[in-house]
């Protein structure tokens, strides 16, 4: 007999109504995949996100009372373990950037396939990030390639206190490596890894992986510069 698979709990935020049936319909043909709730505004989604505390909400940005950028910086003050898709008609690169630094996990386009926001949905749901038609591992590049207009205008820049060894632990980071692979890769334990990168949130003010690769490449960290 099949091991049978981890049920994926989706909240499908959405204001219309026919929309959010059709997406329900497809998602829960899916045996892993069950929709526990759907939101037509930005507040009632802050509302449901909070009360059931979903794998995955899929966000539109184009909703009433609050829009789903609005709803998003919203829910990432609230420190809950969902992880976000924005699915929507139309987004500009600026966005796509404002999302991921508040929190987003992927982006799709409501005229992608079916297939494709499944491997979106089963991608972000074991941690990794989806933007437009694949999973990313190397934030850095796919930051750069969105949004090149952020990049540092040349000239002096500023090490932060960063030893050789931490900028060598942010370019990593950026490429995907986890902890344990960061360790292989340098030939240094795991819990040394964690170490050098605890330092790293320290310097430069941040508290997750993610603002740290938006951070490097705002500040020309990378060994691309």
């Amino acid at each position: 007999m099949e091991e049978s698979l981890a049920t994926v709990n989706i909240v499908i935020s959405d204001d219309h109504a026919i929309f959010r049936e059709g997406v329900r319909k497809l998602l829960e043909a899916q045996p892993e995949l069950r929709v526990v709730g759907e939101a037509a505004d930005g507040e009632e989604t802050v509302r449901i996100v909070r009360q059931l505390n979903p794998n995955i909400l899929l966000l539109d940005l184009s909703l009433p009372r609050l829009t789903g950028l609005e709803a998003l910086r919203e829910l990432s003050t609230l420190g809950l373990q969902t992880r976000t898709i924005v699915l929507t008609a139309d987004i500009e690169r600026e966005q796509i950037v404002e999302a991921l630094q508040l929190g987003a996990h992927g982006v799709v386009l409501k005229h992608s396939s079916l297939e494709l926001l499944l491997k979106c949905i089963r991608c972000v749901n074991v941690g990794q990030y989806w933007v437009g038609q694949e999973s990313v591992l190397d934030l850095i590049h796919a930051v750069r390639q969105m949004n090149p207009s952020q990049q540092s205008t040349p000239g002096s820049k500023r090490d932060f206190g960063l030893t050789s060894r931490e900028r060598q632990v942010i370019a990593l980071v950026g490429a995907g490596y986890t902890n344990k692979d960061l360790g292989r890769k340098l030939g240094i334990s795991e819990n040394t890894a964690k170490h050098h990168l605890t330092n790293i949130f320290d310097k430069l003010g941040v508290s997750n992986r993610l603002e740290l690769v938006l951070f490097a490449v705002d500040h020309r960290l990378t060994n691309e510069d």
